[in-house]
């Protein structure tokens, strides 16, 4: 039976199970973000942990596999970056990287603007931008924060 689960852990299903994975939780902060639901779901460690468990398998795998080290070239340049992503952990276990930050980042926004009561017309183009695009999503959000907060600042 572990066998046939540990099979079923290929690159693609974590690839599949984690960006759909996430899917839901973008739903609840954009269409309930003041639900307790939402609150339970989005503003805990949940998300994170989930992610983090595929994100630890992968890790398990590329060291049992003896390929800990094999093409991370993170800081060689745009070559060795391209040729890290070659390897399909590694490209994934970014990936998953990028879907944790970006919730959290979509976490925060719903947070943030419970506190300085920003409308969801301004929150919700906001959150799907951080969805689809991460940084430029939360820098769009911070621009209208500037205005419901009356002040602004770089370290909220």
């Amino acid at each position: 039976m572990i066998n046939n689960l540990l099979s079923l852990l290929t690159y693609e299903n974590i690839y599949l199970v984690a960006n759909w994975g996430v899917i839901p939780f973008w739903l609840l902060l954009i269409f309930i973000p003041n639900h307790q639901i939402t609150n339970f779901l989005t503003q805990s460690v949940i998300a994170p942990f989930l992610l983090a468990v595929g994100y630890s398998y992968l890790s398990y795998f590329i060291y049992q596999n003896g390929e800990i080290f094999d093409g991370f070239e993170l800081y060689s340049g745009l070559d060795g970056l391209y040729s890290m992503f070659s390897n399909e952990a590694l490209l994934l276990i970014f990936w998953l990287h990028f879907l944790a930050i970006s919730l959290f980042a979509g976490s925060w926004i719903v947070r943030d603007s419970k506190r300085y009561f920003i409308p969801k017309v301004i929150t919700i183009p906001s959150l799907i931008l951080t969805y689809f695009t991460g940084p430029i999503g939360l820098v769009i959000y911070w621009f209208f924060r500037i205005f419901f907060a009356k002040k602004i600042s770089f370290n909220d």
